[in-house]
């Protein structure tokens, strides 16, 4: 398996948490979220995670707006 490029990951890397130590480093991330019963903020929409809102309601929400069906 290759190993990880962090910084070619931080190019893309959706989160906008200034003080994040996961950032870029996507297992750590989503085993943390996860655990938090949230989703990392690289799956919402650029202005929805700004708010910093990880919860799963709040993404059902989001996403629902924008007229996705979720089940």
């Amino acid at each position: 398996m290759e190993k990880c490029k962090r910084e070619e990951i931080l190019k893309n890397c959706g989160c906008t948490y200034s003080g994040c130590s996961k950032k870029g480093k996507c297992c750590d991330c989503i085993a943390y979220h996860r655990e938090m019963n949230q989703l990392p903020g690289c799956l919402f929409p650029l202005e929805a995670e700004k708010t910093y809102d990880r919860s799963i309601k709040y993404y059902c929400e989001v996403m629902s707006k924008r007229g996705f069906r979720l089940y």
